[in-house]
């Protein structure tokens, strides 16, 4: 597996609030961007999906990739690839943890390893970028549903 980014943010919303928009995979499609459909496949006890079929559009890269998801309650969700078009493996993670009243501090960390081969730093910049992105955008959804 390739090397792993990192990235962090801190949200103004309580860790459950954060963990029900990232477990929404049905309107991801609203406010990711780049992902034009998200089916979950199948659900796990607790309700959460356990596996997502996803449509990608990201510009040059475009995919149809199917991940599996294990929850740590709304602490943790980590995810790995099941199979893809354009990526060999993928693993990531989001990490929530209460950082005050109604703030979490909320840690990404994501490995891809793609079919074609690229160049290592485009591919770090490009994983940064991603992040960035869905870290914003993460943010932005969750605090637009705070009342």
């Amino acid at each position: 597996m390739p090397d792993e980014s990192t990235q962090s943010i801190t949200i103004d919303a309580e860790p459950a609030d954060v963990m029900a928009v990232i477990a929404d995979f049905g309107n991801y499609p609203q406010w990711t961007g780049s992902v034009k459909r998200a089916e979950v496949l199948d659900v796990g006890p607790g309700g959460r999906a356990v596996r997502v079929a996803f449509t990608l559009d990201a510009g040059i890269l475009r995919d149809q990739y199917e991940l599996s998801y294990v929850w740590t309650d709304d602490a943790r969700v980590e995810w790995r690839l099941n199979h893809g078009q354009m990526m060999r493996a993928q693993h990531g993670s989001y990490e929530l943890r209460a950082d005050g009243a109604g703030h979490t501090h909320v840690t990404y960390s994501l490995a891809v390893d793609l079919v074609i081969p690229m160049l290592g730093l485009l591919k770090r910049k490009a994983e940064r970028v991603i992040m960035d992105t869905a870290l914003k955008e993460l943010k932005k959804r969750v605090e637009s549903l705070q009342v």
